[in-house]
């Protein structure tokens, strides 16, 4: 009987069906939903209560503003294993998301309006807003109108500043 190195007669090696799914995307709020669909597409199967959706929402959002690198993009990664399912969200060394998003997302206009919200509610201008937040006032405009949106390294400061952001 031959014995691999380090383990003794008897001991058995399992091996384990994996099944892993990896997606670039982009790393703005609009990208969020797109993630969240990938994520629930890896949990099929695995029905989750309306508040354990919510805290994946929640996780989701955290984990991309942590992993919010230089390089504009992130890289999901699920791992299917047969009793769980396993995610990590890394900093893509890719520079470009694959494949790209389809259409403009509906979410750039709801943080738009959240970020005109939470200026309103504090009474601050923009031109206030886009000095403590260390951007340029038409930077905050461009944030404001919708027309662009900010990476997650500024949505870091931005929740920072303002608290939670609330995508959808």
């Amino acid at each position: 009987m031959v014995e691999s190195a380090g383990r003794s007669a008897g001991n058995s090696i399992e091996v384990v069906p994996v099944e892993i799914v990896t997606k670039i995307f982009p790393a703005r709020p609009s990208a969020v939903p797109g993630i969240r669909e990938f994520v629930q597409g890896c949990l099929a199967g695995a029905p989750l209560a309306e508040a354990e959706e919510r805290e994946v929402g929640n996780t989701i959002l955290r984990a991309l503003l942590t992993a919010a690198g230089p390089s504009g993009v992130l890289e999901v990664s699920c791992r299917k294993y047969p009793q769980r399912v396993e995610f990590d969200v890394l900093p893509s060394r890719d520079k470009e998301p694959s494949p790209p998003p389809a259409e403009p997302d509906a979410s750039a206009a709801s943080f738009a309006e959240w970020l005109a919200e939470a200026l309103r509610s504090r009474g601050i201008t923009k031109e206030t807003a886009a000095e403590e937040l260390g951007v340029s006032p038409k930077t905050m405009s461009r944030w404001l109108g919708g027309q662009t949106e900010p990476r997650l390294r500024d949505l870091r400061r931005i929740e920072d500043r303002f608290g939670d952001v609330r995508l959808h």
